[in-house]
């Protein structure tokens, strides 16, 4: 029986990218111990990585998951992420929206808010910002990345060094105390530009990433003002961040 739930359990996390204890107690109708039991023996094999309230897929630090499989991950904590952060967008800003699914969940937030000069490489942010006739919307020249939907390299930072910006919300790879990380060269390099110029740097980040490191070393944190993630992220991270100086919201889900 524990060679069958652990297998199962292998499914879920390789197929969702995260789960939480209440999902695999729901599912098994288990206890906390078990659970427990059953992501230790699963870590020390290798398969995932222990995170507060559950677990994430073991991947290399160079590997980031497509697109399709990110969007199906943390829906309602993205959202939670997202609500929060556009409380920080006033009417007249000028704002960058970064690749990702965390920052693209923001975009839907935009209609609500008022005239708003939205800057973004991330096709899919543009087509969904196109139809609010209150956002005027910047977009870049760059190379594709053709599965991503989104514009980076030399042509990009060019274009976008040109403007002052109110506020920057980027989404990364990862984020410890020694600083911001990500997957994509190009796209480290333009956010590297954005917030230089931006007025105020905002990182949208849902809790697996939360004492993390990818591959590309984008910015330290005093680079960083603040940092939006979701609930379940380790709070001895979260007190990390918070004793840098770095406001760290933590929206409930």
């Amino acid at each position: 029986m524990n060679l069958e739930r652990r297998n199962q359990i292998i499914d879920m996390i390789t197929q969702q990218r995260a789960v939480k204890n209440s999902e695999i107690m729901e599912r098994f109708g288990v206890s906390i111990e078990t659970v427990r039991r059953d992501l230790e023996y699963l870590e020390q094999q290798g398969y995932l990585r222990r995170v507060y309230g559950g677990a994430v897929l073991n991947t290399s630090l160079s590997s980031e998951p497509e697109y399709n499989s990110r969007a199906k991950v943390l829906t309602r904590e993205k959202a939670a992420i997202a609500a929060e952060a556009a409380k920080l967008i006033c009417p007249g800003d000028s704002v960058y929206l970064g690749v990702g699914t965390t920052v693209q969940a923001l975009a839907v937030h935009m209609k609500n808010i008022g005239e708003v000069t939205v800057f973004t490489n991330a096709l899919r942010t543009a087509v969904e910002l196109s139809e609010f006739p209150n956002c005027t919307v910047i977009l870049p020249g760059g190379q594709l990345r053709a599965k991503e939907l989104t514009v980076s390299g030399y042509p990009a930072e060019e274009n976008f060094a040109r403007f002052n910006i109110d506020k920057a919300f980027i989404g990364i790879g990862g984020i410890t105390e020694s600083g911001i990380t990500d997957f994509h060269i190009g796209e480290a390099q333009l956010h590297r530009q954005l917030i230089k110029n931006a007025r105020q740097t905002i990182v949208l980040t849902d809790s697996r990433k939360v004492g993390q490191k990818a591959i590309v070393n984008v910015c330290a944190l005093e680079d960083i003002d603040i940092v939006i993630t979701d609930s379940n992220a380790p709070k001895h991270v979260v007190k990390s961040l918070e004793q840098t100086g770095i406001q760290v919201i933590c929206a409930k889900v």
